[in-house]
């Protein structure tokens, strides 16, 4: 064991800091699930996990640095190149198109930085001869993974989000909608949508209302939220517990519209909300916004699919105004001025 972390006092102290940041993750998931800031505290409890696993391994410091490096250069290498496996998977099955390269563009980008990272370190320290040039490469590659790092908290919180255990009855249940096939068939993704929110309707009764939200394409030959509710009839269910929203154009649309039928139907309780699992958090962040209170749930979708869904959604997520702010400042802080500062150093 590392001699930082050898004697018992010093040991507990770790596990008591692990043990509250975790259970402050748990309290935020319930209270707030619609915080961003929930991601990145779930990324540095698993980090400051890892860091005490790996001090447990370890029988001294040189062993406890070996293990907490190859830990993290395999996940540097294995991110990358899952990304690249996973764009090329999603132009095999689905077809070539910007939705669809994402993952692969993303991986490609990643590996880049690391790759400058790398020449960098090779380089050595910038001289007056190589200043410039490794000045970028350094700039270039920790902006690339500052990136990466906010990427990866939020396809962590994304996968962790769907699998808290909530409530089980509610009396009104909201399915978002998407494109349908051939414009009036239910999708495998819309169809696990539903799926889910029967499960749900289920648990909670017959008094139970599904709300099926989702307007009509300019491709599509019925709404989405018709094909539901045919989709929902073939399963059994009884026409008067289904509410047709057909209305809405986008997944705040679902929630306004939504909510406005429930309100206009007078239903009252406790209201679920059901979407694909990548989507889930988004919703979250819209209900949370339009003052809708709900409980969220998360169908599955095709394990190819979802690196590239969860990519579409980070981006929407961070190219809100605010949110992108707050990335800004972050950035300021934890990759501009330390690059300042290491820059300065080299240059007297």
């Amino acid at each position: 064991m590392p001699s930082w972390l050898s004697g018992f006092e010093e040991l507990w102290v770790f596990l008591t800091i692990f043990a509250v940041l975790l259970c402050l993750f748990i309290l935020l998931c319930y209270g707030c699930p619609y915080r961003l800031g929930n991601s990145i505290l779930l990324l540095f409890t698993l980090l400051f996990g890892m860091m005490i696993a790996a001090a447990l391994i370890a029988e001294d410091d040189a062993y406890f640095v070996l293990y907490a490096v190859l830990a993290v250069l395999v996940m540097i290498a294995l991110v990358p190149i899952m990304l690249i496996w996973n764009g090329v998977l999603m132009i095999k099955r689905e077809a070539f198109g910007l939705a669809n390269i994402l993952s692969l563009l993303t991986g490609l980008l990643i590996l880049g930085g690391e790759a400058a990272v790398v020449v960098f370190v090779l380089r050595g320290a910038p001289s007056s001869g190589n200043g410039l040039t490794g000045g970028i490469l350094l700039l270039f590659g920790a902006t690339v993974f500052y990136a990466a790092a906010l990427l990866l908290s939020f396809v962590l919180y994304v996968l962790v989000l769907p699998l808290l255990p909530h409530r089980k009855r509610f009396s009104a249940i909201i399915i978002h909608g998407c494109a349908l096939i051939r414009g009036e068939t239910v999708s495998r993704i819309l169809g696990a949508r539903v799926e889910k929110a029967l499960e749900i309707y289920r648990k909670s009764g017959v008094s139970a209302r599904l709300i099926a939200s989702g307007g009509q394409g300019d491709d599509e030959t019925i709404s989405e939220a018709e094909a539901m509710e045919r989709f929902m009839l073939g399963k059994g269910v009884p026409h008067e517990a289904i509410v047709r929203e057909d209305k809405s154009r986008s997944s705040r649309e679902n929630l306004v519209f939504a909510e406005r039928r429930i309100e206009e139907l007078g239903i009252e309780g406790r209201t679920a909300l059901v979407t694909s699992n990548y989507h889930l958090f988004r919703c979250l962040m819209l209900a949370h916004e339009l003052g809708i209170r709900c409980t969220g749930f998360g169908a599955k979708v095709a394990a190819y699919y979802w690196p590239s869904a969860v990519i579409r959604e980070f981006a929407a997520v961070y190219l809100q105004k605010k949110v992108f702010l707050r990335a800004l400042i972050g950035y300021a802080v934890t990759v501009l001025l330390p690059f300042a500062v290491l820059m300065f150093g080299f240059s007297g």
